[in-house]
């Protein structure tokens, strides 16, 4: 096959998830210990850094964060939209989760747990920021590690690729407006020059120079761009978490006085996940899918783009907020609860396809 042509294998992880990857959950809690630690001791040299931005951009976040973004943006086949008429069903399910359910039930659990539950648990100053930091993650699909799920349940490439390419561009128009609604209805004021800033910065910019990169290393050849690939994705991973020790340098001292609070707003996204997860593969099974499409298609659902939510949380509220506090309890619990979607989707298998048979 040549190199102009679609494979999706291209855009596709390898068929295992890694050890890096694997404990990604174990690092970032590392990088809670190392970034408090670290501002406890150094507050001066991260007041400096917090100080070096550009138009509400801090600038050594923001290289960062496009070391984390492009690698992942890079793996996006967009001539994979090609094969979404193949696969109208799933897609539909997955769409319709994404966009319609996920934001919109996210906003609706912090307003239950953050607003009125926990509500006694939190700093009253951050409830609005908690919540904003919620439907920020809520608010985009995941893009990358999808493909390490779909390939874990024996997941459809070709509708792992086109679903993915489709949320992409979807996100480019729809992320802003929807991020702006949610907020507005939650009562928090949208700053909409940084929110426009936010999505070109980290969505429109990235996506396009990505896309002029892969098609350069594909002109090289498929094994050319798959080891390029490869050496990018430990660079990626180590970008968020040296993000992450920022951000917990300067969440240091809230963090000491109020442990409890990850463990709040973890609760919110954990339910999240499993309505979305579990919507999204009940749908599918009633609506005759194979379980090939029906199990990325849970994953996709579920699972968040928790790359883009901390940089639009730090550009929107800044490194301080709980916004971007909140963004980063997806980060840390995203790896466990979605490798227990993926076994929940293995081991169901003979009863989705026995229901999915009389559908």
């Amino acid at each position: 096959m040549s190199a102009a042509t679609h494979d999706p294998a291209v855009g596709a992880a390898k068929p295992a998830i890694n050890f890096f990857e694997r404990t990604l959950s174990v690092w970032v809690a590392l990088c809670i210990v190392i970034g408090v630690a670290l501002g406890q001791f150094l507050p001066g040299v991260f007041n400096a850094i917090a100080a070096f931005e550009v138009a509400q951009v801090n600038l050594p976040v923001g290289l960062l964060i496009w070391v984390m973004i492009v690698p992942m943006l890079l793996k996006i086949d967009f001539a994979a939209l090609g094969q979404v008429k193949a696969h109208a069903r799933g897609i539909g399910v997955t769409l319709f989760i994404n966009w319609a359910v996920k934001p919109f039930s996210m906003a609706l659990l912090g307003w239950i747990f953050v607003r009125h539950l926990f509500a006694g648990w939190l700093p009253a100053d951050q409830l609005d920021s908690y919540i904003a930091g919620l439907i920020l993650l809520a608010a985009a699909p995941c893009t990358a590690m999808v493909f390490v799920w779909s390939q874990l349940c024996k997941g459809d490439p070709y509708f792992t690729l086109s679903q993915v390419a489709l949320n992409d561009a979807i996100m480019i128009v729809a992320f802003a407006p929807i991020v702006a609604l949610l907020l507005g209805l939650s009562s928090i004021t949208v700053p909409w020059d940084t929110l426009m800033t936010s999505v070109g910065l980290y969505i429109v910019v990235p996506v396009i120079l990505s896309q002029l990169w892969r098609r350069q290393l594909l002109k090289r050849g498929t094994d050319h761009f798959q080891a390029v690939a490869a050496r990018l994705g430990p660079l990626s991973i180590t970008a968020l978490l040296l993000t992450l020790v920022l951000l917990f340098a300067f969440q240091g001292d809230r963090i000491i006085d109020q442990p409890l609070v990850i463990a709040l707003l973890a609760v919110p996204i954990l339910i999240q996940v499993v309505l979305n997860s579990g919507l999204a593969y009940w749908l599918n099974r009633r609506m005759g899918v194979q379980h090939c499409v029906a199990g990325p298609s849970a994953l996709i659902g579920a699972s968040n783009f928790f790359e883009l939510a901390v940089a639009t949380a730090i550009s929107l509220f800044g490194f301080h907020s709980g916004a971007a506090l909140a963004t980063v309890v997806g980060v840390l619990i995203e790896v466990p609860v979605m490798l227990a979607v993926v076994a929940i989707v293995n081991r169901s298998q003979d009863w989705y396809e026995q229901g999915a048979q009389r559908a």
